[in-house]
Formats: structure tokens, sequence, C-alpha cells
């Protein structure tokens, strides 16, 4: 994707008539409350950013254009008639949300300024306010379908630094406490938000694969130094394709990047069961190799193909993962529970752990109890998170059902 200049940008940004994604620029003096506002408001579709104060204001209105502000109100208001002023100033014409005490008198005098001065005020919301009241207060600016998924280059991506990862818990089926994280790879868009890996993952023989599989590892380890500073250490798992055990070089930096620390547990390394299956001997081979250097190889989404690693002498995994088509829905799918106690019996003969992927709902814990697993993942113990919403979210409480 090439770069833009400022007269196109009206183009980029919109599809027709559309814009693509809504843009949320959130005014509060209350750092937390800012960081609170732009995780809810992007997990409902909006790029946000935010500021602490009037002087901030004018040059995030010239660079991000938002369709909203989102105005905290303090108790004198004085500083939000100062910002509704500015807004004034800067010819804003998307709309402004009050939030603040129900019936405060400052909040129906903001509002009714801004609509002296012809500004689009949307009705205040109220504190204190639930997720879905946000969505309430907003809904008019989500669009109406998803937004088109663009190809972007993963090139550009690396280097402008909008990939992250995300976090994912893994749960102990029989006790619910913490047992690691997935890290999830994301990208977020300047103009798209928040894009999913299956807008811009490339081929794994694409070139650009190397310099992503790098970003993974990198920051993933930067990121665990992130949660044991934070909260303690916690066991990291990355996904990385089989043409990256193929590279002896890589395979090299791998090992020389891992920390020297002694609250470091190990690096699990997920490889698409497919991928293991197709290439055997290279997958035994670096994986008896990598636990010397505290690194231990998953096979991730093992399903129907389970028989072919049945016949195996050496078995030097650490870890399975059953595809989520087998495990969301088995409660009630005997089918579904054949493959998963086949895969389960395959695991326990060579000490290997087992994981569920795709747990969905209580019915889906409980089967995943039932027939032995040691390890479950899905939405029920909560969405992927960045770094820092999941050292605050997942890491601070116990875990808790959705």
């Amino acid at each position: 994707m090439r770069g833009f200049k400022p007269a196109e940008l009206d183009t980029v940004a919109t599809f027709g008539q559309r814009k693509v994604t809504p843009r949320v620029c959130i005014v509060d003096a209350k750092r937390h409350i800012r960081t609170f506002l732009a995780e809810a408001l992007e997990e409902l579709g909006f790029v946000a950013t935010e500021c602490a104060n009037a002087d901030e204001l004018p040059l995030l209105l010239d660079l991000h254009a938002p369709d909203l502000i989102l105005l905290g109100i303090p108790n004198d208001g004085v500083q939000a008639g100062h910002i509704l002023k500015i807004i004034v100033d800067r010819k804003f014409d998307g709309q402004v949300l009050l939030i603040g005490p129900k019936e405060s008198i400052v909040v129906s005098a903001l509002r009714q300024l801004g609509e002296e001065l012809q500004i689009a005020m949307l009705p205040p919301l109220a504190t204190p306010f639930s997720a879905d009241g946000l969505r309430a207060s907003v809904v008019t600016l989500l669009p109406q379908q998803a937004p088109p998924s663009p190809p972007v280059d993963v090139a550009e991506a690396l280097k402008a630094g909008w990939l992250e990862l995300w976090y994912q818990q893994k749960i102990d089926v029989h006790t619910l406490a913490p047992r690691g994280a997935e890290a999830l790879i994301r990208m977020r868009h300047p103009s798209w938000g928040v894009v999913p890996p299956a807008s811009f993952i490339p081929d794994d023989r694409d070139p650009q694969f190397k310099g992503l599989s790098e970003f993974v590892v990198s920051r993933a380890l930067e990121d665990w130094h992130y949660f044991v500073d934070q909260h303690g250490p916690v066991d990291i798992s990355i996904n990385l394709p089989i043409s990256f055990l193929e590279d002896p070089v890589l395979v090299s930096s791998l090992c020389r990047q891992i920390p020297d620390h002694p609250a470091f547990g190990g690096l699990i390394v997920e490889v698409k069961g497919f991928e293991i299956i197709r290439n055997l001997d290279l997958a035994i081979d670096v994986a008896k190799r990598l636990r010397f250097h505290n690194i231990a190889i998953s096979i991730d989404d093992l399903g129907t193909d389970w028989p072919l690693l049945t016949e195996l002498k050496s078995f030097p995994f650490v870890e399975i993962k059953v595809d989520r088509e087998f495990v969301t829905g088995s409660a009630d799918n005997r089918l579904k529970q054949t493959v998963c106690r086949r895969i389960l019996e395959l695991a326990d003969r060579h000490g290997a752990r087992t994981v569920a992927k795709g747990v969905e709902t209580r019915s889906d814990l409980v089967a995943t109890h039932e027939m032995g697993f040691d390890l479950a993942q899905g939405y029920l113990f909560g969405k992927p998170a960045n770094a820092k919403k999941f050292a605050r979210a997942s890491l601070a409480r116990p875990t808790a059902l959705a």
C-alpha cells in the first residue's frame, strides 16, 4: 500500500459515501477513564484517539478528523465549555457525546451551549453506564455491515508499527486456574481499525513471513517481561509456520532470544497439525533440539488426521490442541466426542497435555471436563486482548465465566 497525499485521504477513508470505520476522540482528564472508553469503543469498531485537555484537542482534530468527540465532564464544566468553543473554531462537523452524572446541572448547561453553537449534540450518557448503554449512545455511528477487509502489505505494517499481539488465556479445566496464554497477531490500521489476520497474513512461503515471524517472537518475549513486571510470569505460546523451523538461522535466533530469567517457564511454539504431519521428520528433529533451549512444540488444530500420528515411536511434542470444530458443541455430538477421545488417548500414551479450543459455552466446558482435557481455551473465558488490557483484566483477577 502506497502513501497518500492529504487531498487523497477522503478517498482512502471511504467506500462509496460511507466511512470504513468510525473515528472517535475521547477527551477526559483521567487517564484510566480514557483507557477504558478507548478499549470499549474499539471493541465496537471505532478507531479511537484520546487527549487529556483542551490544549491537545486541535491537533487531534486536524490529524484524525473524528466522527465523534466523547467528552467527560469535570465538576466545574469550564474546561468542557472551552472545548466546545474549540470544536466550533475548528469547524468540526461530527457529533459530540457528553458523559457525566445523571441530572447534572453542568451537563445540561453544556448541552444547551453546544446546541446554541450549532454543534450536533447526542443525548448525554449518564454515569455510571454499562457497555450496552455506551453502545446505545453511539449506535447510529456504527456501520450497518462489517468494514471491508483491505489488502495490507505486511512490510508496510511492520515498518509503520501497526502490528501487535493479543492474548487469550488457557484455563485449567479442573480448577479454572489460568495456565498460560496464546499470543495472536493483530493489526491496528490507522484507517480500518483492528484488522483480522485473514486480511494480512501472507502465505508461509511469502518472503514477508520471515519478518512477521520474527516480530511475533520478539514481541511475545517483550510482553513476557511486561507481564512479569506487572503481575508475575505467564507461560506464553506463539504460532509459527513449519517453514520457520526449516530455517536453521531463524531457529538459532529464536534460541538466543529465550530469556535467562529464573521465572521463565519456557516458550511453546504452536505449529498446525497438518504441517507437522506433512513434515514429521523435520518436526520431530527440531522439537527434540529445541527442548534443550527451553522451547517446546505444540501440535495445533489437530482433528480427523490424528491417526497419522499413532505409529510414532518418538513423540517430542509437549501439547496437542484439538481443533475447535470438534470442541464447540461437543456436549450434544457423539461424533465430535469420539474424535476428541481418540486424540486424548494419543496424548495420554505420550504424556502430552491436551487443550480444547473453541470452548464457547458452559456445556462445552462440562464436556471437556468429562472427556478429560487438561486445558480449555475460548470465548467463555474472555476474548483476546492486547497486552496491557490482558494484564489488567485477566492476570489481576480470578477467572470468570462469560
